[in-house]
């Protein structure tokens, strides 16, 4: 069974979707048999290598909100973000483009570590205050994962897998997904956000249900048999 995620970098959320869809996937009947696919979405195509000020600020700039309820929003996301496992640092977060970072992944799916490339990106971003759009610090991490440390170079050098980031991007648009993250199973049925782990245990055994129907058994029937009022 297929799943692939939509996701940013940059998106609280999606580092939440992540973990409560793999304490989902640990409790699945069929882990074994699931592919998981992470692709590209970026919240802000148009964002800076870096924006300035504070991410309280650019919160309360983006939705007409005070200061003060910018910054309880974040306390309340970390919050929450913890009951997950989670350490969000928005005081250190590095708020700025996320493109590379998906080519990034792109590259590590190539040599089979897309999903550790995805985890160490958003821990990097959240948590560390890394920029994700710093060639420097993406070909540090990629390095760091496994990946050749030229070939990460070479990659951000160029516009290698610019083409399947923007793929990727308008697929999602062509599945009406308006924000991240987004789970869809077999393309055949999807989630939107991050929603608790027994949900998104119910869309896998859904999923997986649909692809693999009980078989149906013929029956002739006619004859002579008992039933609940006799025989």
């Amino acid at each position: 069974m297929d799943v692939e995620i939509w996701s940013d970098i940059a998106c609280p959320w999606c580092y939440v979707g992540k973990r409560r869809f793999e304490a989902a996937l640990e409790q699945f009947e069929h882990a074994d048999d699931v592919k998981v696919t992470w692709r590209s979405f970026e919240l802000d195509g148009s964002a800076p290598p870096e924006r300035t000020g504070g991410n309280a600020q650019h919160l309360a700039s983006k939705y007409g909100m005070s200061l003060e309820q910018a910054q309880a929003k974040l306390d309340e996301m970390t919050t929450m973000a913890a009951g997950d496992g989670l350490d969000f640092r928005f005081d250190l977060a590095r708020s700025g483009n996320t493109f590379d970072g998906h080519r990034l992944i792109h590259l590590a799916a190539d040599h089979g570590l897309q999903d550790v490339a995805k985890e160490r990106l958003l821990r990097a971003y959240l948590t560390e205050g890394e920029l994700i759009a710093d060639h420097a610090t993406l070909t540090r991490l990629g390095a760091e994962i496994g990946l050749p440390e030229d070939e990460v170079a070479a990659t951000l050098g160029s516009d290698r897998y610019a083409a399947a980031v923007r793929a990727d991007q308008e697929t999602a648009y062509g599945f009406g997904c308006q924000g991240v993250p987004f789970f869809v199973v077999d393309r055949a049925m999807g989630a939107s956000g991050a929603h608790p782990p027994e949900a998104m245990l119910e869309l896998l055994r859904r999923g997986w249900a649909a692809a693999n129907p009980e078989p149906a058994i013929p029956v002739v029937s006619g004859g002579d048999a008992c039933g609940p009022d006799g025989c």
